[in-house]
């Protein structure tokens, strides 16, 4: 019996390399995943992830929406750092021809259309593991203001290294490691999703704004519950 007090109670307060080493290589050795977006900042934890172990397994959820530039990037970045585990996620093809045979399910069921193509497919991809790595920040707001380092969700660990780093932090890691920049933050996307869903945002707007922009809908919903029971999403933050 894994016992998630004590972890959190040993690791809680740890953060970046330092959190992510023990989980990686003592607590979770071959049962722990990165979730990874391969985003505007999403070279930071994979560089991290894999200075410790370069065969830990990335989740890459493909949902079939995505920019072809986040799909190069995906392939150039995990060549740089030799990731040699990364795994693309798809939507399963027969539900997806039942529920969004036309593909447009993103506009008059967007909450389905996220569940379909990222929440299923993770729950399958997170089978086997007992713990798994996101690159959630605080400075992101919304639901995420008051995201810790270590939590546990829907009966696995959920490990948060990046939380309290800002978002200078974020840069100057990235800047120091000489790491390749997403192509599309040199267009002035600060964040990226699916590309129906994806916009600039408005001018002083907040780093995610741009993500279903014109609509309430702010998160995928693959950090809407833990263990079993909703938590607030940025929809109502």
């Amino acid at each position: 019996m894994i016992r998630y007090d004590l972890i959190l109670k040993r690791y809680g307060p740890l953060s970046g390399p330092e959190l992510l080493a023990p989980l990686i290589g003592e607590v979770f050795p071959g049962r722990i995943a990165l979730v990874s977006s391969f985003g505007i900042e999403s070279a930071v934890l994979l560089h991290m992830v894999s200075r410790i172990d370069p065969a830990t397994p990335v989740i890459f959820l493909d949902t079939g929406k995505l920019f072809g530039e986040t799909r190069r990037y995906r392939d150039e970045l995990a060549a740089h750092l030799g990731l040699s585990d990364v795994r693309s996620v798809r939507p399963d093809p027969t539900d997806e021809a039942a529920r969004d045979g036309q593909g447009h399910l993103w506009m008059s069921e967007p909450e389905m259309c996220c569940h379909m193509r990222k929440v299923e497919p993770l729950e399958r991809a997170l089978r086997g593991f007992q713990a798994w790595i996101t690159g959630r920040k605080r400075f992101h707001g919304g639901s995420r203001t008051d995201l810790t380092g270590l939590e546990v969700a829907d009966w696995r660990l959920k490990a948060n290294p990046l939380a309290g780093w800002s978002h200078d932090e974020i840069m100057a890691y990235r800047d120091a490691h000489d790491l390749p920049m997403h192509p599309l933050e040199e267009r002035g996307y600060p964040s990226v999703g699916c590309m129906p869903c994806t916009d600039l945002p408005r001018p002083g707007g907040g780093i995610r704004d741009g993500r279903w922009s014109g609509s309430d809908k702010t998160e995928c919903g693959i950090h809407w519950t833990v263990n079993g029971r909703p938590v607030a999403s940025k929809r109502s933050a």
